[in-house]
C-alpha cells in the first residue's frame, strides 16, 4: 500500500428501483465509512440513471481521494438480469441493455458489474449473516424477490447469469376436481407491491408502501393481517421448495420486506419449515440479513474487492 494511505476500499453503488445507494466500503471489516443516495426515477430513461450512478461513483472515489483511502474498485449492482461478462440482460426496472455500463465506470476505477442479488449474497458471505458457511442461500424480498446460491463464499451466477429468479415466473396449476387452470405469480402475492396491491384491493385504500400494510397488520386490522399472513406462507412454500432442492446449510432473508419482523417474520419462518421435505432439515436456520439494508453496498463494494 502507498506511504500515507488507509487500509484498503472499494466503492459499492447498489442501483435499486427507487433508489441508488452507494458507499465507501472497508474491506477488512465491511463497514460503510461514507453513504451517499439519489432517487432512480427510473421514468426518465436508462441513460440518465446511469448517469447519476456514475456521478454517485465518481464523488465516492473523490471523497475517497481526499481521505486518503486505498480504493479497489468499483462494485456496481443492478436489480437486472447480468450475464457473465457484466452485461445487464433485462430491463424490468431500467434500460441499460446495450449500454457499455461496465467500461463507463472503468473509466473511474476497476469496476465489475452484476446482479444485486448475487453482489448481497457476497456481502452477507463474506461479513454477514452467511459468514463461514460452505452452503447457504440467499433470498431478496422487496419490490421483487430473488434468490442466489453461494457455495463457500462464491455466488453461483447458472450457465448464463439467470439463476437468481424463482418468484416471477407463473406456476401453472389445474385443478383435479373442476379442471380449472390457474397460474399464480409468487412475487405479485409476497412482494411489497403485491402487499400494497392486495390490500388497497380489499379495503379500497392507498397506501404508500408495505411498510403501512405491515403496520396495520400488528394493529390487528384484519384485512391487513390477511394480506401478510397469505404473503408469507405462499413465499414460504417457495422456499421450502428451494431448500429441498438445493439443501443449504441456512437461509439468509434480506430486502425490505425479508427484514420484517413480527408477523410476517413468524408465518415465513413457519411456512418455509412445513414445506421442508427432510424431517432432520426442518430446523435449519433461517436468518435475517445481518448486514441489513446495506446488504448490497457491502456485497457490491465486495465484488470489487475480491
Amino acid at each position: 500500500m502507498p506511504d500515507g494511505l488507509q487500509r484498503r476500499h472499494a466503492v459499492g453503488i447498489d442501483v435499486g428501483g427507487t433508489k441508488i445507494a452507494g458507499g465507501l466500503v472497508d474491506l477488512g471489516n465491511g463497514a460503510v465509512t461514507a453513504r451517499r443516495t439519489l432517487p432512480t426515477a427510473a421514468g426518465r430513461g436508462g441513460a440518465a440513471v446511469l448517469d447519476d450512478a456514475l456521478g454517485l461513483a465518481e464523488g465516492l472515489l473523490a471523497e475517497a481521494a481526499d481521505r486518503r483511502l486505498a480504493v479497489a474498485g468499483i462494485g456496481v449492482g443492478v436489480p437486472e438480469l447480468v450475464d457473465l461478462a457484466g452485461n445487464v440482460k433485462s430491463t424490468h426496472n431500467f434500460d441499460w441493455t446495450g449500454l457499455p455500463v461496465r467500461a463507463r465506470f472503468a473509466r473511474l476505477a476497476p469496476a465489475v458489474v452484476d446482479s444485486d442479488v448475487r453482489a448481497a449474497a457476497r456481502g452477507e458471505a463474506r461479513f454477514g449473516a452467511a459468514r463461514g458457511l460452505a452452503h447457504c442461500v440467499y433470498v431478496t424480498v422487496g419490490t421483487g424477490i430473488s434468490y442466489c446460491l453461494c457455495i463457500d463464499g462464491v455466488p453461483y451466477a447458472g450457465a448464463a447469469g439467470n439463476a437468481i429468479h424463482f418468484a416471477s415466473s407463473p406456476l401453472t396449476l389445474r385443478c383435479p376436481c373442476c379442471g380449472e387452470r390457474i397460474d399464480p405469480v409468487v412475487e405479485r402475492v409476497a412482494s411489497g407491491p403485491g402487499l400494497v396491491e392486495r390490500f388497497a384491493a380489499l379495503t379500497g385504500e392507498s397506501v404508500a408502501g408495505a411498510e403501512a400494510v405491515l403496520a396495520a397488520a400488528a394493529a390487528g386490522r384484519p384485512e391487513a393481517v390477511e394480506v401478510v399472513e397469505s404473503a408469507a406462507e405462499t413465499l414460504g412454500a417457495l422456499l421450502g421448495l428451494v431448500v429441498n432442492m438445493l439443501d443449504p446449510q441456512a437461509v439468509v432473508v434480506g430486502g425490505g420486506l425479508g427484514l420484517s419482523g413480527g408477523l410476517y417474520w413468524a408465518r415465513l419462518t413457519a411456512a418455509t419449515r412445513a414445506h421442508v421435505w427432510a424431517a432432520d432439515r426442518r430446523d435449519l436456520p433461517l436468518l435475517r440479513a445481518a448486514l441489513g439494508a446495506d446488504s448490497g453496498i457491502v456485497g457490491a463494494a465486495a465484488t470489487a474487492g475480491s
